[in-house]
C-alpha cells in the first residue's frame, strides 16, 4: 500500500489530532463561520462545493460554511477534489498513485480504481504522485472532510497545472460520464484574488463569483482574463462546473465570501476566499 503522509500538517493546520479537532470546531463557530457544527440534520441536494484552502487561521471559516453544506449528504461514498498545482511539480493533470492519503484524523482511502479509469479515458490525465506530495490546495481539505462527514468515503484528489479551458472542459466531460451513476460530491479549491487591496479584491471576486452562480465557464474566464484576476484555482473551478452542469446542476448559491483582512484587519493586500455550493 502506498501511502501519501501530510505536508502542510502543522503549518497550514495543526498537527496533533486535538489541536486539529480544537481548530476545525473553531472554524465553524467562528464569527465568520456558519456558527454552528455539522452534520446538518436536513438533507440537502448539494452535489459539489468549491473551497478556500489556505491557512485554517485565514480561510478554515469561509471554508466551514461549504463543509457544513456537505455534512447534510447521507449517501455519498466518493469526493472528487480538485485543486491547482501550486509548485509545478508532476504531470500538468494528476491523479494519485498513492492506495491512501493520511492525516493527524487518520487515513482515508483513494479511489484508486476510479483514477485508473480517468487516466484510461482521459490521454491529459496521468497517475502522478510528484505532483501530490507537496500540494496543499488539495490536503487541508481532507481534515474537514473527516470532521464534517459522519460516514466512511473513498476520495480522488485530482492536481491541475494546466487550467486552460479546454483542459478543464476535458476533465469536467470525463468526470461526469465516469460520475453518473456513482454517490459523489465534488470539490474545487481555490482562493480568489491574492495580494490586493480589500475592496479591490472584493469588486473583482464578485465579477468572478457572479459568472460560476451563472454556471457560465465562458464568461469566468473571460472575466479573469479582462480584470485580471489572480485566482488560482480556476482551472479545477470550471471542470467542476462542467461536471455538475451534466450531472444535474440546476443552480448555485454563494455561501460566505471574506478576505484575508476580514480576518487579520489588515486590508491593505488581502486574499479573497469563497465558499460557493451547487445542488441539483
Amino acid at each position: 500500500m502506498r501511502r501519501r503522509k501530510p505536508a502542510v500538517a502543522g503549518l497550514f493546520y495543526p498537527s496533533s489530532p486535538e489541536d486539529l479537532r480544537k481548530k476545525i470546531e473553531s472554524c465553524f463557530l467562528h464569527p465568520l463561520g456558519p456558527g454552528s457544527l455539522p452534520p446538518l440534520k436536513e438533507e440537502k441536494n448539494v452535489i459539489a462545493t468549491i473551497n478556500p484552502h489556505a491557512g485554517y487561521d485565514y480561510s478554515g471559516p469561509v471554508a466551514a460554511h461549504s463543509f457544513l453544506e456537505l455534512s447534510s449528504l447521507k449517501r455519498v461514498d466518493l469526493f472528487v477534489i480538485i485543486g491547482p498545482n501550486h509548485y509545478g511539480y508532476g504531470s500538468g493533470v494528476a491523479a494519485p498513485l498513492s492506495d491512501e492519503w493520511e492525516t493527524p484524523l487518520g487515513v482515508v482511502e483513494v479511489d484508486v480504481r476510479l483514477a485508473r479509469k480517468l487516466m484510461i479515458s482521459s490521454k491529459m490525465v496521468d497517475m502522478d504522485d510528484a505532483a501530490h506530495w507537496r500540494e496543499h490546495s488539495l490536503e487541508v481539505q481532507i481534515p474537514f472532510l473527516q470532521y464534517s462527514i459522519d460516514h466512511s468515503f473513498k476520495v480522488l484528489p485530482i492536481s491541475m497545472a494546466l487550467q486552460d479551458i479546454n483542459t478543464a472542459l476535458e476533465l469536467g466531460d470525463v468526470l461526469a460520464k465516469l460520475l453518473r451513476d456513482r454517490n459523489v460530491a465534488l470539490i474545487a479549491s481555490t482562493d480568489f484574488t491574492h495580494y490586493e487591496p480589500h475592496e479591490d479584491a472584493k469588486r473583482k471576486d464578485s465579477e468572478a463569483i457572479k459568472a460560476i452562480l451563472s454556471l457560465d465557464i465562458s464568461e469566468l474566464y473571460r472575466v479573469i482574463e479582462k480584470r485580471d484576476i489572480s485566482m488560482c484555482g480556476y482551472g479545477p473551478v470550471a471542470a467542476v462546473m462542467v461536471a455538475v452542469k451534466q450531472l444535474g446542476a440546476k443552480n448555485a448559491k454563494l455561501l460566505k465570501y471574506a478576505t484575508s483582512g476580514d480576518v487579520t484587519g489588515d486590508l491593505s493586500a488581502v486574499v479573497g476566499y469563497g465558499s460557493i455550493a451547487f445542488y441539483r
